[in-house]
């Protein structure tokens, strides 16, 4: 079994900045994509950037320039540094996983359980 654990959400004033951590732990072959989501109350979940094995990123539009996403694979962890936070980006985020548990099996979706993001003054 696959876990992700997702830290480093909280309260912040607009303009500043949080750094969110998923780790992923348990039987883990390898790991391809790497993706944070997030959702706001009453609002469908959005993609908000997405890393590869190979540190290719992608990121929303309305976080462009501000996010950035980035990937430790010896500790089989992305990251998301939010700066210049807007009272817009207050949702749960939420990581994603593509992970190939044994060599034997295919890479399957795994998701942890969120952590809060709160922007406001």
């Amino acid at each position: 079994q696959v876990q992700l654990v997702e830290s480093g959400g909280g309260l912040v004033q607009p303009g500043g900045s949080l750094r969110l951590a998923c780790a992923a732990s348990g039987s883990i072959f390898s790991i391809y994509a790497m993706v944070w989501y997030r959702q706001a109350p009453g609002k469908q979940r959005e993609l908000v950037a997405t890393i590869t094995s190979g540190d290719n990123s992608n990121y929303a539009e309305s976080v462009k320039g501000r996010f950035t996403i980035s990937r430790d694979n010896a500790k089989n962890t992305v990251y998301l540094q939010m700066k210049s936070l807007k009272p817009e980006d207050t949702a749960v985020y939420y990581c994603n996983a593509e992970v190939k548990p044994d060599y034997k099996l295919g890479p399957r979706d795994y998701w942890g359980q969120g952590t809060q993001v709160a922007v406001s003054s």
